[in-house]
């Protein structure tokens, strides 16, 4: 006999695979899923993958997210897939990086304790150098900053 663990599965909504375990509650914190109220939310950290030792994953029922929220989960979880489920079946598969803009708004610090965005009262900025490796530069400072290096306000 076979020792499988099993997820629920969600009639339809949303879920998002492949997020590397160490990131998978900044996505949740991302996407405000501790406010979400009439839907069921499958959080699970650490399962078995053969594409990455280990995954975390966020299953969402009757919820689908924008291009926007998608692009938000892209600087933190870059090689993570999101699903479209319909029917316990998916429809559409995406990768979150194809969702990273050209350019970022108020959601990323800059990690220069010398730049403006830090002394003063307003937005930071960063282009985006690289959407392979998630490389950001502050348009400010022109400091960049890698993946692991992002800092989400």
């Amino acid at each position: 006999m076979e020792n499988k663990k099993e997820v629920a599965a969600i009639e339809n909504g949303t879920t998002i695979d492949h997020i590397p375990p160490r990131q998978l509650f900044k996505v949740a914190h991302l996407l405000e899923l501790e406010r979400i109220e009439n839907s069921t939310v499958i959080i699970g950290n650490n399962f078995s993958s053969r594409k990455m030792v280990r995954k975390g994953m966020i299953k969402i029922d009757g919820r689908y997210f924008s291009e926007n929220e998608m692009s938000r989960i892209a600087l933190v979880a870059p090689d993570a897939v999101l699903n479209k489920i319909e029917n316990y079946k998916v429809t559409r598969k995406y990768k979150v990086r194809d969702f990273l803009p050209d350019r970022i708004s108020g959601l990323v610090r800059c990690n220069n304790p010398r730049c403006i965005t830090n002394n003063e009262p307003m937005n930071t900025q960063f282009g985006v150098i690289d959407k392979e490796t998630c490389l950001l530069r502050c348009c400010y400072c022109e400091r960049k900053i890698n993946h692991d290096d992002i800092i989400i306000i």
